[in-house]
């Protein structure tokens, strides 16, 4: 049975290794002390939410640079998917990791696993101290309104 009840703010955040869309190992830990960290799951590559909200946080790239934040995008579709759905999204500059062996282990981890075994459209942010400074969780369908998550990075910056 998938945790139904995401991680508390003030919670140190489950540390991970997962491979990008280059299949590059990335570990969240290796961001403590330098950067926040937004961990952005969503269920499925190359459906128009999740596309829209990847595109969005490509488009605000700078706000994130300057809020001093790096994206973790995780689901639980395989590599070689999400290496094509970045070319498909016209190149993304940030990690889309893939959480699918042991499948949505990640997910589960920080309790947004469903019962049909994808994630939860949610989203943490992690300070440069490896702490759980905001969470949000979203309806399947619903875009995740991009101004709340950027209030957040600025009053950490």
């Amino acid at each position: 049975m998938a945790n139904t009840q995401p991680l508390s703010v003030g919670a140190v955040a489950p540390d991970f290794e997962l491979p990008n869309q280059d299949r590059k190992p990335v570990k969240l830990s290796d961001f403590r002390g330098r950067q926040h960290v937004v961990i952005a799951f969503h269920p499925l590559v190359f459906t128009p939410v999740c596309s829209t909200q990847m595109r969005t946080y490509e488009q605000s790239k700078a706000d994130f640079d300057a809020a001093g934040a790096h994206i973790l995008s995780i689901s639980c579709d395989a590599g070689p998917s999400k290496k094509a759905w970045a070319e498909s999204l016209g190149g993304i500059s940030f990690d889309l990791l893939s959480d699918f062996h042991p499948k949505g282990e990640v997910a589960k981890a920080y309790g947004v696993l469903r019962e049909d075994g994808i994630p939860e459209r949610a989203i943490f942010v992690v300070d440069k101290n490896g702490k759980i400074a905001w969470a949000a969780k979203y309806d399947i369908p619903q875009q995740p309104p991009q101004e709340d998550l950027m209030k957040v990075l600025r009053s950490l910056s």
